[in-house]
């Protein structure tokens, strides 16, 4: 296995990470009415979420997937937690965009409506992102 390719797990799961950290400021933020503070952390989980789809694209492309060794269980566990994070993933990214235009449109009643949704959905799907890199490289 290249040095790349043993790296880019790695990375992926700092992404994801950082993603859900930010969304967690970003969320405590707003509660405490720190609406600038808010809108940067925001952002900066989108980009962080953005660099992960990125990175973890380009290395299924190249490296395509890895399969996970467990059996038994363990197996049924990991295969739980990866088939509710790909579909939420999927599902993660038009809300993301809607959430993120009506906030940057200044539509904060409609923004406020979606990111009741769109917080917990990100958040798991960044915890499970993680679990999932952990489950396959780490257990």
């Amino acid at each position: 296995m290249s040095e790349l390719q043993s790296f880019l797990p790695l990375l992926d799961a700092a992404f994801i990470l950082t993603s859900g950290v930010c969304v967690i400021i970003g969320r405590t933020c707003i509660a405490r009415g720190k609406v600038t503070y808010h809108k940067r952390s925001m952002l900066t989980a989108t980009v962080f979420a953005a660099l992960f789809l990125i990175t973890y694209v380009a290395r299924w492309a190249f490296f395509g997937t890895k399969i996970f060794a467990g059996q038994g269980a363990l197996r049924a566990i990991y295969l739980t937690i990866l088939s509710s994070h790909v579909f939420l993933a999927a599902a993660i990214v038009p809300l993301v965009v809607i959430t993120l235009s009506r906030a940057l449109r200044g539509n904060f009643v409609k923004h406020k409506r979606i990111a009741r949704w769109t917080f917990p959905l990100w958040l798991y799907v960044a915890i499970t992102g993680w679990l999932v890199y952990w489950m396959l490289y780490h257990l």
